[in-house]
């Protein structure tokens, strides 16, 4: 998708109509939902929001990926989480953001004033049900990236994010029938050493040696393809073919 300073998109053809916060709202909610709503366009590299900053606004990742980092006092920072399309952005109920937000590819938002989408979730129980849901494959995710951090080798890190990075593209659950899966990768090398705990020399190391055993295939620096799921998923360590990060 071709980057404007100015977005707009009918909710009816919407890419995450049916993934995100508003996947069960009916069309007198999404009515009620468009009075709120406007869009934000990022550029790569452009913080979104900084840590401590004060939420007006919540929403959700229409196009793009974005991290989510702390820093510590000494000035150490660490990538704690990825923001994918369909993944929803702020609390409610929480006054102040806890991570810095920055758009890793250029990115679109699509935004809902914080008190009026409150009040709408208060009085809309299958918007609150549905942030639950999310919350809770958040949290499962979260688990099973402590598994990848604590206990994976390198190679199966690279691989667990790479898997996850083409179950999104995707928007479906990938099993180890599919093949020829193509996506962008959106972090830097450098990045994904911070992201899985690893040096930079083991990132480059580990991808070329996937690239040299046909694990993946690499158009351009970034470009992937995954010719066979069923190699990744077992590169990954992984036991099954359900969806590791919702």
């Amino acid at each position: 998708m071709k980057l404007r300073h100015k977005y707009s998109q009918d909710c009816s053809d919407c890419p995450i109509r049916y993934r995100a916060i508003c996947s069960h709202c009916e069309v007198s909610e999404l009515e009620r939902l468009e009075s709120m709503k406007f869009y934000r366009v990022y550029e790569r590299g452009q913080t979104i929001m900084w840590t401590g900053d004060k939420m007006e606004f919540v929403g959700s990742v229409v196009s793009g990926i974005a991290t989510l980092s702390q820093t510590m006092e000494d000035g150490r920072r660490q990538m704690v989480g990825l923001l994918l399309p369909s993944d929803f952005v702020g609390r409610p109920g929480r006054e102040n953001i806890g991570f810095d937000v920055v758009a890793t590819t250029d990115l679109v938002l699509c935004c809902f004033w914080k008190k009026p989408f409150e009040d709408m979730m208060a009085e809309t129980p299958h918007i609150l049900q549905r942030l639950l849901e999310m919350s809770l494959d958040e949290l499962d995710a979260a688990r099973e990236w402590m598994l990848v951090l604590g206990r994976k080798t390198a190679r199966e890190k690279i691989a667990s994010l790479m898997l996850v990075l083409a179950q999104r593209k995707s928007a479906l659950t990938l099993t180890t029938d599919a093949r020829d899966i193509a996506f962008e990768l959106p972090l830097t090398r450098e990045a994904m050493a911070d992201y899985l705990g690893l040096t930079l020399e083991t990132v480059s190391r580990q991808i070329s040696s996937l690239r040299k055993d046909s694990v993946i295939f690499m158009n351009s620096k970034r470009s992937i393809t995954v010719p066979d799921m069923g190699r990744l998923f077992e590169e990954a360590g992984n036991r099954c073919e359900t969806e590791f990060m919702n």
